[in-house]
């Protein structure tokens, strides 16, 4: 087992003139399970083929432990890769594959077959140890994929979206699995995933990137609670939070017919670059409502903030409901605000025992200190 360091590491293809990963610094401890997390693009997959040996480092350096493997080819760097695609062969059983890269090694044959036989046991995969990768499930066969890097024992597991090709069902098992397996082995992990939920649920820490660039690293209750910008606020966390541009009026930042009370010392902090904006973020379950629909029902929860919201559906999930909404007045506003990219269709987690119907106008009341301020300049993070 080691730490990975990556030092103010760079990759750049042949004929871009953009970073893939952009002077990317980062300190993994020994034993951590770090999930690297981003949207398609951002540079997680090239990061980890950079840490595997599969890419060149044009700029700085990477560690695993405290020895330099930025020039030391793949076989030599004590790491065990898991991919999206099992990587399976196809003629040989489940204990061979499990068994190749030891035969490879020159490792004895007793020792091989102790080694397979204790991941099997692991991994639950004793009773298939004779098939081939045709006579098992795909759940199966990832765990296969596993115990393969398992046998090597190395410093160093690294996944690359190894649960994608995995139904809904079965990739929520194999998740608890893996990093309940992680957790037992005790063997440094770098997790990359497109799947914020994935990333929330099994890392020890989370690193985002956008672009090449990290944009934030911490655990998973701080991406959560303390997101550093609105990239981050709006990307981890699902249902999405609701985010978007507000006009400031006077000390209260305005969407439609909803307005916000801004916090005095988030107030100081606008500058000219926001251009008279800023930019808020609410989670689903970050409001409090009342039916609006009388003077007595606008009274019940009091505030100089409220949002009324035109209800549009209605989803009910047995232990959880989610209304989905537009913001009374939100059409004369040039900037949308709501869950997800470009969207003005805001959601809202409610009791489910009370529940309004489509069609009605609720008030919505946040919580304000559970509302997220971000600079609509810059998008960074406003909130003491």
């Amino acid at each position: 087992m080691a730490t990975v360091t990556f030092d103010q590491a760079t990759r750049i293809y042949p004929g871009s003139d953009k970073p893939a990963v952009d002077q990317l610094s980062l300190d993994i401890e020994d034993g951590e399970f770090l999930v690297l997390v981003g949207p398609s693009g951002c540079g997680k997959s090239t990061s980890l083929r950079m840490l595997a040996g599969l890419e060149e480092v044009n700029y700085g350096r990477i560690l695993i432990g405290d020895r330099d493997v930025t020039d030391v080819p793949s076989k030599d760097r004590d790491i065990a890769m898991v991919f999206q695609n099992y990587a399976l062969y196809p003629h040989m059983t489940v204990a061979q594959n499990m068994g190749f890269a030891l035969k490879i090694a020159g490792e004895p044959k007793d020792v091989i077959r102790q080694r397979v036989e204790e991941a099997a046991r692991i991994l639950d995969l004793e009773p298939y140890l004779d098939r081939k990768p045709k006579a098992l499930s795909g759940g199966q066969r990832q765990r296969v994929a596993m115990g393969r890097a398992i046998v090597r024992e190395p410093h160093v597991f690294l996944m690359d979206e190894p649960l994608s090709n995995l139904d809904a069902k079965l990739r929520v098992q194999t998740r608890t699995q893996i990093a309940s397996l992680q957790r037992r082995l005790g063997i440094t992990t770098v997790y990359v995933t497109h799947d914020q939920t994935e990333a929330l649920t099994m890392g020890d820490r989370i690193a985002v990137l956008k672009d090449g660039l990290l944009q934030q690293v911490g655990t998973p209750k701080d991406m959560y609670a303390r997101p550093e910008n609105a990239f981050v606020a709006g990307f981890i966390g699902s249902p999405a939070m609701n985010l978007g541009k507000w006009r400031i009026e006077g000390t209260q930042a305005v969407h439609g017919d909803a307005r916000v009370q801004l916090p005095s010392a988030v107030s100081a902090q606008i500058t000219d670059e926001d251009n008279g904006q800023i930019t808020l973020g609410m989670r689903p379950e970050s409001f409090g409502w009342t039916s609006g629909n009388t003077a007595a029902d606008n009274e019940a929860l009091p505030s100089p903030s409220s949002l009324p919201l035109e209800v549009s559906f209605v989803e009910s999930l047995g232990s959880d409901a989610y209304v989905y909404g537009k913001i009374v007045g939100a059409d004369a506003e040039t900037e949308k605000f709501g869950s997800g990219d470009g969207s003005d269709q805001v959601t809202v987690r409610i009791d489910p025992e009370r529940v309004p119907q489509a069609g009605d106008i609720i008030n919505l009341v946040p919580e304000i200190d559970k509302v997220h301020f971000f600079a609509a300049g810059n998008g960074r993070r406003l909130n003491d």
